[in-house]
């Protein structure tokens, strides 16, 4: 039975700041192209469009798009200097998202191969991705806080997630050995595995190239994880919480202020 695309619709668009005329159908049929190309049905797509009015602000265009893929998520995210540039970003970040997850659905079926460990690699587009805004210390503030139940995942698994959620960073439980711990892209190989300890083993039966760290994660306290995150000016910090030793994920939004990913309960 044929599988029908998706329909203007199905299409939600959020948009904030001044957004210049046609820039909302311009971004709806660019998607929807997107969504056409696949067998998979897509059952609803969010488009985000974002300008900021600040003239300090390189790239202040944001475009977003999250796609409900037969019920599992698929999202990217891009930012330019003009929305109808993020827009076609988008448009050639999704396709290029929704041919990896085919590839990947179709190895896990048993169709086809697995693709060869280098077409893991991520693409090198980090010129285009939305960067945090330099807030002064003093004026930010923690004003997204996730929390989940973290899938037990094999690195590979964890890779693919990020990878089709377009983040940067990954927070997850590991099937081998039972820690929280995060994948993030980073290194010579595109990809860096931390856990809250290190390992005591090797690691085995793993595709995708990736470099492991041999540190563990520090436990801290929520301000000690702050004030740590903005010396070091990393982008995210993954440590033990003080409390309960599961791990967390701090990172900088793009609007200056802080997200934080727990576990859930």
């Amino acid at each position: 039975m044929d599988r029908q695309p998706a329909t203007t619709a199905d299409v939600e668009v959020v948009t904030r700041g001044h957004i210049p005329a046609g820039i909302v159908d311009y971004a709806r049929a660019k998607v929807l192209h997107v969504c056409r190309q696949t067998r998979e049905p897509i059952l609803h797509v969010r488009i985000k469009l974002a300008l900021s009015a600040d003239p300090a602000v390189e790239r202040p265009a944001l475009a977003q798009a999250n796609l409900d893929v037969d019920g599992r998520l698929l999202r990217g995210d891009v930012a330019a200097p003009t929305l109808r540039e993020a827009v076609d970003l988008l448009h050639d970040r999704l396709a290029h998202r929704l041919t990896r997850m085919a590839l990947h659905w179709e190895a896990r079926r048993g169709g086809t191969p697995a693709p060869g460990p280098h077409e893991w690699r991520h693409t090198t587009d980090g010129w285009h991705r939305p960067h945090y805004f330099p807030r002064p210390v003093e004026g930010r503030r923690i004003i997204r806080h996730k929390a989940y139940e973290l899938a037990r995942a094999t690195p590979d698994e964890a890779i693919f997630d990020m990878e089709k959620l377009d983040y940067d960073v990954h927070l997850f439980t590991d099937e081998r050995t039972g820690l929280d711990a995060i994948v993030y892209r980073a290194g010579p190989t595109g990809y860096r595995l931390a856990r809250l300890r290190p390992a005591e083993q090797a690691e085995t039966g793993v595709t995708v190239p990736l470099t492991v760290s041999d540190q563990p994660a520090p436990r801290l306290t929520i301000a000690e994880a702050i004030e740590r995150l903005n010396l070091t000016g990393q982008p995210f910090l993954f440590y033990a919480d003080a409390t309960d030793g599961r791990g967390r994920l701090l990172y900088h939004r793009y609007d200056g202020h802080y997200g934080l990913v727990t576990p859930a309960g």
